[in-house]
């Protein structure tokens, strides 16, 4: 299966043109909108998966019960199979609209495992943590440690992003992206995030951008991992959204029974 995130680009669209086996949004897009466009894409026989950005996993501030209960109504309405948040931190006393890195130590692990169990108390279900694009960290474990440790003290999912890895080697040339997922337990992944980025000559860094066609060894070890784990695909373009032809094509490349 391969999913596309839906964005506000795409709304006048025809979702049976749209060559997407499911859907992504942002949960707190939807919250206090009109929902009925969310019902037409599900009128198209293909579920609708959440991946939220404010739950700010990383961070110290008390976890929001009132915002956790309206991601469950939201979930149980849309009949959402999965919801997911970043491993990251996105502010405590102001949502900074920006995803910071948690640093890979024993107690930052134990700490977050804590958090997330509590959300998951709070909703019913387990959920997903997607690991981050991080630009500078400190600790005393290797990322693949840390994430591990965590999805075992907590008993939560990943939704493993093969594009933010890509980005981690790029710039900080740890381990690559195959022996990252090599060193994670693929039982416990839900999905997969793919994506492009690009690189900022201001910060000799490559950024997240999500605003480029997906890298072809991103795509293909993607591809991979499908055929193998039977686990989905979703192409995630966030900015300079491109035309519908363009996305359909990403998406048949993306497909696991074509090949280059």
């Amino acid at each position: 299966m391969v999913g596309v995130g839906f964005r506000r680009e795409m709304r006048e669209w025809s979702f049976q043109d749209i060559q997407a086996d499911f859907f992504e949004i942002v949960p707190e897009n939807w919250l206090q909108r009109d929902r009925a466009i969310l019902h037409q894409l599900l009128a198209s026989n293909r579920p609708i998966y959440m991946h939220g950005v404010s739950l700010n996993l990383g961070g110290h501030s008390v976890i929001n019960k009132e915002f956790l209960n309206q991601i469950k109504a939201l979930k149980q309405e849309l009949n959402a199979p999965f919801y997911s948040d970043h491993l990251a931190a996105s502010g405590d006393a102001h949502q900074l609209y920006d995803l910071f890195p948690i640093p890979f130590t024993l107690a930052e692990a134990e700490r977050i495992s804590h958090r997330i169990q509590e959300v998951q108390d709070i909703l019913g279900f387990p959920i997903a943590i997607e690991n981050s694009t991080w630009y500078t960290n400190i600790g005393e474990m290797s990322e693949t440690d840390f994430i591990n440790e965590i999805l075992k003290r907590s008993g939560c999912q990943l939704l493993l992003d093969i594009n933010n890895i890509a980005v981690n080697e790029k710039n900080h040339h740890l381990i690559s992206v195959p022996e990252f997922i090599r060193q994670i337990d693929l039982e416990k992944v839900s999905y997969m995030h793919v994506a492009g980025h690009e690189y900022d000559e201001r910060f000799d860094m490559y950024i997240d951008t999500h605003s480029q066609p997906v890298e072809v060894t991103t795509r293909e070890v993607a591809k991979q991992v499908a055929q193998q784990q039977k686990i989905p695909i979703l192409l995630e373009w966030d900015n300079d959204v491109p035309s519908i032809d363009v996305i359909n094509q990403e998406l048949v490349w993306l497909q696991p029974s074509m090949t280059m």
